[in-house]
């Protein structure tokens, strides 16, 4: 049974298959980045990776016989004597800080015309690079945080506006007190007796006796 032997076959022979992948392979180590379909790069990305941790390996051998060995390793996979010249002499230099994860790939959004093809771009990964930082998910805008204060806002200023206009109602209807518990002069009071006159006070003791 083939359980977790599985492999993009891209539809092809074994060696069509391995002819293909050394071809992408030294075109992408010649130029750094190539364009591709989806399927072929997420094949090529485990194949080359493979043979720069061969020339990483050969760069710190101290036998030579070592070295030569690796390198006649890695042109068993990619058949192309320059591109792995190119590689064990100058480009292994590039991952030097890195422990894996030399290649990248990116997803192009147009599809190939002729069989709608998914296509992407796959290029190295230099060790000065750091990456993208991965996104903490979709943030609100600013529009809608700012409506949703003002709103806020605004249902609680409502609540205390209404209290203290009820409050000022009720005080400019209610009378006001006068100082010292009197009442107004203009007005007279209910019940009150009026004031005698003086005039008719003011009589002789004669008068009153007669």
């Amino acid at each position: 049974m083939r359980h977790n032997k599985h492999h993009a076959t891209l539809g092809v022979t074994r060696e069509h298959r391995r002819a293909m992948l050394s071809n992408l392979a030294a075109a992408l180590i010649t130029h750094g980045r190539i364009q591709t379909t989806l399927t072929k790069a997420k094949a090529l990305r485990p194949f080359v990776e493979k043979v720069i941790t061969k020339a990483k390996k050969a760069a710190g051998k101290t036998d030579k016989a070592d070295a030569l060995h690796l390198r006649r390793l890695a042109l068993r996979d990619v058949r192309d004597e320059d591109a792995v010249t190119l590689l064990f002499n100058e480009k292994y230099k590039e991952f030097a800080n890195r422990n894996g994860g030399y290649t990248r790939i990116y997803k192009l959004g147009p599809q190939r015309i002729s069989d709608a093809a998914e296509l992407a771009l796959i290029e190295f990964v230099k060790a000065e690079d750091t990456g993208y930082s991965k996104s903490k998910g979709r943030r609100p805008s600013k529009g809608k945080k700012a409506a949703k204060a003002k709103s806020g806002e605004s249902a609680e200023a409502a609540p205390a506006s209404g209290g203290a206009s009820a409050g000022k109602a009720a005080a400019e209807t209610a009378p006001a007190a006068p100082a010292g518990g009197d009442a107004p002069q203009g007005e007279a009071k209910a019940g009150a007796e009026p004031a005698a006159d003086p005039a008719a006070k003011a009589e002789t003791p004669g008068d009153s006796k007669s």
